[in-house]
């Protein structure tokens, strides 16, 4: 059986309870949007700063390397990733993450929101 391809969603498997269990974070290495209140969950941004300019605190966040980008349409910010594609908060050695009860909704929701609804990228341990 192949392994699954984190950029091809149809190689997924389907999600089932326990598949994070010795998991190594394939999930962590894919784009995630983000909201405000996500940002304030992760203390990057301030209530007060969410009243104010998003773009002025998009800027800030790019410039410190915590977002790539911030879309007004639809008011997601991109969180940044590593040269490697691990998301800013997975830690390298242990494969964990740094931030996991503030981690962000898309996170905490994941794999029933996301490319393919339901399914994992995981590796072969699936």
């Amino acid at each position: 059986m192949k392994k699954p391809d984190i950029d091809r969603p149809s190689t997924w498997k389907p999600y089932k309870s326990g598949m994070c269990n010795g998991c190594h974070g394939g999930c962590c290495t894919m784009p995630v949007e983000i909201k405000i209140s996500d940002l304030i969950r992760l203390g990057v941004a301030t209530e007060d700063e969410a009243q104010g300019s998003i773009k002025k605190l998009a800027k800030r966040l790019m410039k410190e390397g915590i977002i790539v980008s911030y879309r007004s349409g639809t008011e997601f910010f991109m969180l940044s990733q590593k040269a490697n594609r691990d998301c800013l908060f997975l830690d390298t050695k242990t494969r964990l993450c740094t931030v996991y009860e503030k981690r962000p909704d898309t996170c905490r929701e994941f794999p029933s929101i996301g490319p393919r609804p339901g399914f994992c990228p995981g590796s072969s341990h699936v």
